[in-house]
């Protein structure tokens, strides 16, 4: 599997854990940078309860957590491919970690020009520990995290929070609805779903 595929995984299992309750669970949009060793992906993101829509170059996915469903769309084609969600391999990128076992705080610096607390995260994952960076704004939104090696890590620029228009989380009632043979596997190899 290529970087840029696993990039785009990432995202899309950080999205369905927002999607799940998240950050507190706040609405929001902003543009999200992803970065996986070399690999950068950006990508617009909206946010609501239960609810995440990424719009990725050449395609966009819809997260239905309250449906546990996810929607691919291919603008360009009219389609859309529908997939159950998985939650128990998302990525736990949220304020608090599943297994967290230690966090330092490394003082206030600005992420996308406004204060966000930065903390070293140590966490136990698959009996492995994980050190990660966290930047959190208003001490509970999670703005940024990088891996302590630099070799990952993700970002949101021009936040804005607020209630999201409902329409944005549904396939448009133009597209038609495929399915592929054998894409479900592959699927399950990006982050879960």
């Amino acid at each position: 599997m290529n970087r840029k595929m696993l990039v785009v995984g990432a995202m899309v299992g950080f999205g369905a854990l927002l999607a799940a309750g998240g950050a507190e669970a706040q609405e929001f949009s902003a543009e999200m940078v992803s970065r996986e060793g070399k690999e950068i992906v950006n990508a617009k993101i909206y946010v609501a309860k239960d609810k995440v829509r990424m719009e990725m170059p050449e395609s966009v996915m819809i997260i239905r957590r309250d449906k546990d469903l996810s929607w691919m769309l291919m603008p360009a084609d009219k389609m859309y491919m529908e997939q159950p969600v998985n939650m128990s391999s998302a990525p736990k990128v949220v304020k608090e970690f599943d297994g967290e076992i230690e966090r330092v705080a490394m003082g206030t610096v600005a992420v996308d020009g406004a204060p966000a607390e930065k903390f070293q995260v140590t966490y136990m994952e698959k009996k492995k520990k994980v050190s990660v960076y966290q930047w959190l704004r208003a001490g509970q939104f999670p703005v940024k995290v990088e891996a302590v090696d630099g070799s990952w890590g993700f970002e949101y620029k021009n936040l804005e929070t607020g209630p999201q228009p409902a329409d944005l989380f549904e396939p448009p009632a133009d597209y038609q609805k495929f399915a592929m043979p054998g894409l479900g596997d592959m699927m399950k190899g990006l982050g879960g779903f």
